[in-house]
């Protein structure tokens, strides 16, 4: 057992030492981190009876010293103003400093209400790394060594010689196998990330984006399923009735594929450069799970069916804020960035 009142009064003098804020919390991590644990850690070494007596006077010594902390804290920062206030070249009459509020990307912004909106539908909301395998963002998705999908995707890979097989993600379906390995159907999730593509940047494409994968496992799976739900989330998001066109695609991890279009909200359709003048943006391709990326799930594809889909949640943040170039969202302009509301 340590003599606490000689412990009391070390601490007291080392407290009247202290100059500064500095000071102040090199004491705080010496008493408060440091000696604390130590000393609780040995009032296990004591007799039963008498470990509750010295744990409650631990206690109150270190109740006391955290209190001579924040009493030495405030009276140093009074002394500090007193000297401000008699410093000649002090001058009240001056503007104070602004403190400058930060606020919430326009991704994150648009993220989080989609999170929302799909927890509301019963999904999970899943997180998988940007660096990837290449078994989970190509091979589980039907797309092996030498099929042709693999040229659509222009890949960032890793230096073979710091690891084999791994990739910057091009897609977050790459999460798609990863659920359903981790997940026992049914169930339905979602996914945001971050993904790369090595490709010509311009007003709608960046080599950097952003995307949100959704996964639907059940029996008896439709098409009709994965459209009413995509009706109800780009309603919920723009906050009224949106214009969506749905025609055939072409994805190896889904059959029959789809690409969902939304009429161009930056031009109202009339054609603009995010739009290529056409009047439309593609927004979400999906489709019903193909049997391969089922398999590749471990699910048997005579039992499970689903849907996927993977929405630009880039170009969703463009189509809501009505932005002209997709570049805006990666750029440093503080005035760009401080239009968004701080709150989620």
């Amino acid at each position: 057992m340590h003599d606490l009142d000689a412990l009391r009064g070390e601490f007291q003098a080392e407290l009247a030492a202290a100059a500064t804020v500095a000071d102040l919390d090199l004491l705080d991590r010496r008493w408060v981190k440091a000696r604390k644990g130590e000393l609780f850690g040995g009032v296990k070494t004591l007799p039963v009876e008498e470990r509750k007596a010295y744990g409650q006077r631990l206690n109150e010594l270190f109740n006391a010293i955290t209190a001579d902390l924040a009493g030495r804290r405030t009276a140093l920062a009074e002394q500090a103003l007193a000297r401000d206030l008699h410093d000649p070249r002090f001058d009240a009459t001056l503007p104070g400093v602004r403190r400058e509020r930060g606020s919430f990307h326009p991704i994150d912004l648009v993220q989080h209400h989609l999170e929302r909106v799909f927890q509301g539908m019963g999904f999970h909301v899943l997180d998988y790394p940007e660096l990837e395998l290449e078994a989970y963002n190509f091979e589980g998705l039907n797309i092996p060594k030498d099929h042709p999908a693999r040229d659509m995707q222009d890949t960032f890979w890793v230096d073979p010689a710091h690891g084999k097989g791994l990739l910057l993600r091009t897609h977050t379906s790459a999460g798609q196998v990863r659920a359903m390995h981790e997940l026992t159907p049914p169930f339905r999730a979602v996914f945001p990330g971050r993904v790369y593509r090595m490709e010509a940047v311009d007003a709608s494409h960046e080599h950097t984006f952003h995307q949100l994968e959704g996964l639907m496992i059940d029996k008896d799976v439709s098409v009709a399923n994965l459209i009413s739900s995509m009706k109800t989330l780009l309603s919920t998001i723009f906050e009224r009735e949106v214009t969506i066109r749905l025609r055939p695609g072409y994805f190896p991890f889904v059959e029959p594929g789809f690409e969902l279009d939304l009429k161009c909200m930056v031009c109202g359709g009339s054609g603009c450069s995010v739009c290529k003048q056409s009047g439309w943006v593609e927004l979400l391709p999906c489709g019903l799970v193909h049997p391969n990326v089922l398999k590749a799930g471990g699910l048997d594809p005579d039992q499970w069916s689903g849907w996927a889909f993977g929405l630009g949640l880039s170009r969703l943040v463009m189509m809501k804020y009505q932005l002209d170039d997709i570049r805006l969202l990666l750029g440093s302009d503080l005035r760009f960035l401080s239009q968004f509301s701080d709150v989620l």
